[in-house]
């Protein structure tokens, strides 16, 4: 088993940043990726971004390229989602997602563990 918690989530001004932290504990050695994912009121869930934990290959969604950075520190057994000039249609809860396989990083399904989410509000 492995514990996934998010935290970091907020209410920011469009135009804004937040940064997520998502802490793992438990088995983490059976852990290879970690995707960040978003879903919000109505929708359905979709990939943000992902990265392998061994050698930090990083693979974002189009719509957050250029402006969400995600990260991993393997001391702390912590990812991070920097989330900059965020947009109210970004508004959802987020959550992160632990998986084995490096394969089919950008769909839910493909994921083994899952934190509880946190929120993010983005106000216009």
């Amino acid at each position: 088993q492995v514990q996934l918690v998010e935290s970091g989530g907020g209410l920011v001004q469009a135009g804004g940043s937040l940064r997520l932290s998502c802490a793992a504990s438990g088995r983490t050695f059976s852990t290879n990726v970690v995707g960040w994912f978003r879903q919000a009121p109505g929708k359905e869930r979709e990939f943000v971004a992902a990265i392998t934990w061994s050698a930090g290959s990083t693979y974002y969604a189009n719509s957050v390229k250029g402006r969400f950075t995600i990260s991993r520190d393997n001391a702390k057994n912590t990812v991070y989602l920097q989330m900059n000039s965020l947009k109210p249609e970004e508004t959802a809860v987020y959550y992160c997602a632990s998986k084995r396989s490096t394969v089919l990083l950008t769909t839910p399904r493909g994921y083994d563990y899952w934190g509880q989410g946190t929120q993010v509000t983005v106000s216009s």
